[in-house]
């Protein structure tokens, strides 16, 4: 187990769309850890995220109620 990103009580970052895509981006261009990608949703203001295998959607949820959902396209495996 990682380092917690945070420590005793903290109020949670404003959300910001724009770092999360960056950050979304980063790591799908396996330019980050999943510790740093998971700073990064932090940093954006993400407070939890939920993943739909079904929908193949991750939401992104801020602390206000914010959301953001990115769509994946599904993979054909050889």
């Amino acid at each position: 187990q990682g380092e917690p990103l945070v420590t005793g009580f903290e109020v949670a970052p404003q959300f910001d769309r724009t770092a999360l895509i960056t950050a979304l981006r980063a790591d799908q261009a396996g330019g980050t850890t999943f510790p740093e990608f998971v700073r990064g949703c932090w940093n954006a203001g993400i407070i939890w995220y939920d993943v739909d295998t079904t929908a193949r959607t991750c939401t992104y949820h801020g602390a206000n109620g914010e959301s953001y959902t990115e769509d994946y396209p599904p993979v054909t495996l050889p």
